[in-house]
């Protein structure tokens, strides 16, 4: 069964919304993490608002190793209305994402990313389907914006698969999903 890999860039308390506003620095170890991330990769989940963001900016950007992976790599998208734009290999999702993930999970292939993407990120994360996440923790506490990991309504173990800084501060985190289960309310 194929594994799916949620990438993230978070803030040092948690923030994963407009990553380009708490990145200060993307450096040569960070590169290296993300090159390694997607060098597994032949399939990526998107959300619709992350598509139309991507698909505007990347078909025209010279940033590597990321640029010719998200043009070339078969897109799939979860939204409900029709797609804009011209760019290759991309999938309209028809009916639950949960449900096209499995789907897809049982398929042959590479792994499958989720970059980005954050209420699609969340959903699936709920429903157990990711089994890796790929975090770059900055070194900044930036307070304004959404959250990724936050309000799933589960409890997630995890499984430290390796961990590394970089010269500018970041942590590269790499994590296996060992269980996912509802949280249960406390009596007082």
């Amino acid at each position: 069964m194929r594994k799916v890999v949620l990438y993230a860039l978070l803030s040092a308390d948690g923030v994963a919304e407009s990553p380009e506003t708490f990145v200060a620095e993307f450096d040569t170890q960070m590169s290296a993490h993300l090159a390694q991330a997607i060098s597994t990769q032949d399939a990526v989940l998107l959300g619709r608002v992350l598509y139309e963001e991507w698909a505007a900016f990347w078909p025209t950007a010279t940033e590597q190793p990321f640029t010719d992976f998200i043009n070339n790599v078969s897109k799939y998208v979860a939204t409900s209305t029709p797609l804009n734009g011209n760019w290759p290999d991309v999938t309209v999702i028809q009916g639950s994402p949960a449900d096209f993930l499995r789907d897809l999970k049982s398929q042959t292939g590479g792994h499958i990313g989720i970059h980005g993407s954050i209420q699609l990120s969340q959903s699936l994360l709920s429903a157990g389907l990711i089994d890796e996440l790929r975090l770059v923790i900055t070194p900044c506490l930036h307070n304004n914006g959404r959250h990724l990991l936050t309000g799933l309504g589960i409890q997630i173990g995890l499984e430290l698969i390796s961990s590394s800084s970089t010269s500018s501060g970041s942590l590269l985190a790499h994590y296996r999903i060992t269980q996912a289960h509802s949280k249960k309310k406390e009596s007082l």
